[in-house]
């Protein structure tokens, strides 16, 4: 086979019979783990396509996997053969084999006939990480493309493993007919847990990744007891005086005797050096692998470790735990239970340490960041990747890695970095490599070492991508986003933390998250094995990190639903019904559907049970069942009039919050924020049910944004100060000037005395109340003496009657729930004009050309007029308050940059969202949000033609250069987008190419031509 001989590996069996199902005419669905070689489907599919004459689109969720796979395919097939289609890229678009962004699929298939008749050539489209369909901001996209494919296209859908695979590829057959599901949980190389504590290297688990237990485990795999068991009071309890003895360890348990405080443990002889390179001391010789095994296979010597359990008033002496069927490590539930401890009100609290009453507390040692890279580098476990979940965190390690005189590469190697960064690195400007911190990175980097994460410029990620490959970069500290689908496997991945920041607050990672990560681990071809290292940190439980390492899927759920763009390109090419018919094929409704029948079930059994328990509920006085139903009309009657109180006073809060003005001084009564404030953003057009949300200085410099929480009774201005223009949030001098004014501002920091008088409760005039109140008292049930069991039956009857009510709901608001999406936006639609029932109309052809999350806002701009008056850079400003979308806390007002007309423009596209919000919450949507003004300074100064150094120092925002970048490439893609869809006479079309022009320039050109 042609396609088999040009590769340097067989197949397995999963790919043989995809590839095979391909060769046979059938659409398939591969589910595999990260680094399995479910690309090696999709390169069948273009091999196809080229010999037979046909088309191939290669789809890819973001721009650097689509260059990526671009340059593979060149490789093997050459320039002429291959294209690329990105948002701002476009290479050979005609070729037989094409490369492209979903998005831009997406486009192409609403842009021609009904029907994909442009598109007749073309035979497969591979969806490369399919399950991107699960993205709450862009999945719906690989919906839209999977539904609206012409029928002779077959699809090829690689996904990572999940759990529902088998439910993903029905809904595949129903929409583009027979599709092989082939799922593979096999990983090429084996994977091997470990956790680095104590100055050790940890197995996780006592056997190999198959499964099999190693060969000194035995004794340990009998001793192991459940987690549960394991959760019980006294288990584990340290040995009685006397009691100690020493055994074999558990294969890989620890990797060597643990060291005298504050000593480093010594190395094996042979253990340093790394595979095909000369060890830190210029020696080769045999290492170890990082399990206990030489580089020729044998098993290293034993090291004689303290036993893992004995005494204790456990289940069994000495047990061990047992995690989804797989024994943990004993000593690491060990370390963990001597380090709780230790801890302040921990377990065994005033009985000393480890060791007993009056024992040493135990202080684990956690590594630093070089220290951990030369562990790795000494026991052969390099390349790796560092994953710390923290822009300034991997660009810390970086630093601190070389201040430590760190070196993973020789001179030889050192050259061949230099070459190919000042290649790749020839077209940035001089003038920009100080800013971008080009020097510091290149050192890194010729020691061996990089990060790698969004906030960098796109060119510096991609040329330590291509290093690290090559082997001539050997460690790299990352963020999450590097698990995104680009190839960068390594031999090892470590994690620093369990936890991430995801913009709101730090939170545990997910299964699925966490295969993602270590999945890199292990090179095809090249590691006999792969290792995921987690680092010791305080408070780490070795059972929940083998839940984490045992449940390798996670469920994949739609997150699809109609779209204003979506609805008037579908009502367009296909008339309502049509188009109502063709969203409820959508795999959110397929899911929803699925939902459906067994809620149902569940509502069929709860009636037949509450009609059974109603016979039960009976008393000789009277009515039992009708002084119940009194006596709950009471309680929600009660309840209503304390809703309604609390309404008021909410009402009441808002208002008051929407009287402020810029440089009111307010008192926040409590919370982390209170204190006196001074008001920098009153967002007084603020619309919906969080209401208003201030944007002040406190007296502390610290610029927040407030909400009703903060607030529970209503706000009043204490006092004014004067907000200087020029005033800039980012600008720590900025804010002392203003806190130092608030302090000195002449008001009661007290803040006057509540006006929120003790009112008269409501319920105690309610009439309504009273007569329900009267009736209970006059029933005859009520002077029952069984009065309360009858109550307690008919609670019974009346809570499942809610819960069965609650499902019932559940039910009607899945069935259907996509099409009823879709008929509230067109509705919407139909009032502001888009739609005339199956027609649409020109400002609705205009909104199917407009592909943004804020596409009816920008059509809305476009049909009001109000940016024809302005100039290039003022609507580059203008425009990017519609893509910007700040990072966490970054809330604060930037200072406006281009004079009055750009002020009254954002000042007039504020109040034209606040007006589609008030549209959206009439028709129960919530698509859109307001201008973010954040990257205003940013796109204005550099419009204007200011260096980088100045636009990134003066934006107000903490920007780095692939930020900035980021944003400016969707920028760039959103004007190109308002050039084509404003009309011919439209001064906007002229002005929105120009600021195209001015826009693309220095870093900004280099890294969207590239």
């Amino acid at each position: 086979m042609e396609f088999a001989a040009s590769l340097p590996f067989g197949f397995d069996p999963f790919q043989l019979e995809a590839l095979s199902a391909l060769a046979a005419g059938e659409g398939v669905l591969v589910a595999a783990p990260t680094g399995a070689g479910k690309t090696v489907v999709g390169e069948f599919a273009a091999h196809l396509a080229l010999s037979t004459g046909t088309r191939c689109f290669y789809t890819t969720p973001i721009k650097a996997l689509s260059n990526q796979k671009y340059t593979d395919l060149v490789a093997r097939y050459g320039a002429d053969k291959v294209g690329l289609l990105t948002g701002d890229t476009s290479r050979n678009g005609s070729a037989p084999v094409v490369v492209m962004t979903t998005e831009v699929l997406r486009n192409m298939l609403y842009a021609g006939p009904v029907g994909g008749g442009g598109l007749d050539t073309l035979a497969y489209v591979v969806m490369d990480e399919v399950h991107y369909l699960a993205d709450r901001q862009r999945g719906a996209v690989w919906e839209e493309v999977i539904i609206h494919l012409p029928a002779h296209v077959r699809l090829v859908s690689l996904s990572a493993t999940v759990s529902n695979a088998e439910e993903f590829g029905e809904w595949l057959v129903t929409v583009r007919g027979h599709t092989r599901v082939i799922v593979s949980d096999h990983r090429p190389v084996p994977l091997w847990q470990h956790v680095l504590a104590d100055r050790t290297l940890h197995d996780l688990f006592l056997e190999d990744g198959s499964g099999a237990p190693a060969p000194s485990a035995g004794a340990a795999l009998a001793r192991a007891v459940s987690e549960e068991e394991l959760a019980r009071p006294g288990w584990g309890a340290p040995p009685a005086a006397g009691s100690a003895r020493t055994v074999p360890p558990a294969a890989g348990s620890a990797r060597t005797v643990p060291p005298a405080s504050g000593s480093v443990p010594a190395v094996p002889a042979g253990a340093g050096g790394r595979s095909g390179d000369r060890g830190r001391g210029g020696e080769r010789g045999r290492r170890r692998d990082g399990r206990g095994r030489a580089a020729d296979g044998t098993r290293a010597p034993s090291q004689t470790v303290p036993a893992a359990r004995v005494g204790g008033d456990g289940p069994a002496r000495g047990a061990t735990a047992k995690v989804g069927g797989r024994v943990v490590n004993p000593d690491l539930v060990r370390l963990a239970r001597e380090e709780n401890r230790a801890m302040p009100g921990g377990y065994g609290r005033g009985r000393g340490g480890p060791g007993g009453p009056g024992g040493p507390r135990r202080r684990m040692w956690v590594p630093g960041r070089p220290e951990v890279v030369e562990r790795l580098d000494r026991d052969g476990l390099l390349p790796a990747i560092v994953f710390v979940f923290s822009r300034a965190g991997c660009d810390d390690a970086v630093t601190s890695c070389v201040r430590s005189g760190l070196r993973l590469v020789g001179p030889a190697e050192q050259q061949r970095i230099r070459t190919i960064v000042r290649e790749r690195t020839v077209g940035i400007p001089d003038s920009d490599l100080g800013v971008l911190g080009y020097w510091a990175w290149l050192e890194g980097l010729e020691r061996g070492i990089a990060s790698h994460h969004a906030g960098m410029l796109p060119t510096f990620k991609e040329i330590v991508e291509e290093l690290f490959v090559q082997g001539l970069v050997r460690v790299v500290f990352a963020t999450e986003t590097l698990a995104l689908g680009i190839n960068m496997p390594a031999r090892t991945v470590v994690l620093e933390r369990l936890t991430k920041f995801n913009g709101e607050s730090r939170v545990d990672i997910t299964p699925g998250e966490y295969t993602q990560l270590t999945g890199r681990a292990g090179r095809r071809g090249i590691d006999v094995e792969g290792h995921a290292v987690v680092l010791w940190q305080p408070g780490l439980d070795p059972l929940a990190l083998a839940g984490l390492a045992s449940t390798r899927t996670y469920p994949l759920r739609s997150s699809f639903r109609p779209s204003y763009n979506m609805a008037v390109n579908l009502v367009g090419r296909l008339g309502a019904d049509r188009a109502r018919t063709v969203l409820e094929s959508s795999f959110a409704q397929f899911q929803a559907d699925r939902d459906v029948v067994g809620l149902a079930r569940v509502v069929a059994r709860n009636t037949e049970a509450i009609d059974e328990m109603r016979a039960q509920v009976s008393c000789d006085r009277g009515d039992a069942a009708e002084y119940d139903r009194i006596r709950r009309d009471i309680r929600e009657r009660e309840a209503a009039l304390s809703r309604e109180g609390s309404a008021r006073r909410r009402a009441e809060s808002a208002a008051a919050l929407g009287r402020l003005r810029t440089g009111d001084i307010v008192r926040v009564p409590a919370g982390r924020r209170s204190g006196l404030a001074v008001v920098l953003d009153a967002d007084a057009g603020a619309v919906g049910a969080e209401g208003p949300r201030p944007v002040v200085l406190t007296a502390d410099k610290q610029v927040r944004r407030l909400s009703l929480v903060d607030f529970p009774v209503a706000v009043e201005p204490l006092g004014r100060v004067r907000v200087p223009r020029s005033f800039n949030p980012r600008s720590p001098q900025s804010r002392r000037d203003l806190a130092s004014s608030l302090r000195a501002a002449d008001v009661d920091p007290d803040g006057p005395p509540s006006r929120r008088a003790k009112a008269r409760s409501a319920a105690a005039d309610d009439a309504e109340l009273a007569r329900l109140r009267r009736a209970l008292r006059a029933h005859p049930v009520h002077d029952c003496p069984r009065r309360e069991e009858h109550l307690r039956s008919a609670e019974q009857v009346n809570r499942l009657a809610k819960e069965t009510a609650a499902i019932s709901r559940k039910v009607e608001g899945r069935t259907n729930t996509v099409a009823k999406t879709f008929d509230r936006v067109r509705a919407a639609l139909t009032e502001l004009g888009y739609l005339d029932g199956d027609t649409v109309t020109d400002a609705g052809r205009v909104l199917a050309r407009i592909y943004s999350e804020q596409d009816l806002l920008v059509s809305e701009c476009l049909r009001a007029g109000i940016w024809e008056d302005l100039t290039a850079p003022a609507l580059a400003a203008a425009v990017s308050s519609l893509v910007f979308e700040p990072r966490g806390d970054d809330v604060g007002v930037p200072a406006l940059p281009g004079g009055a007309a750009l002020r009254d423009c954002l000042d007039e596209m504020g109040r034209l969202a606040f007006r589609l919000a008030a549209t959206e919450q009439g028709h129960r949507l919530a698509f859109l949000r307001p201008p973010e003004l954040g990257f205003v300074p940013a796109a204005h100064d550099w419009a204007v033609g200011r260096p980088l150094e100045r636009v990134l120092t003066d934006s107000g925002l903490e920007l780095t250069a692939g930020d900035f970048v980021r944003w400016m490439r969707q920028l760039l893609d959103l004007l190109d987008q308002i050039a084509k869809v404003a009309p011919d006479d439209s001064r906007v079309r002229r002005t929105a190419r120009s600021a195209m022009d001015a826009l693309r320039r220095g870093v900004v050109a280099y890294a969207t031509s590239v």
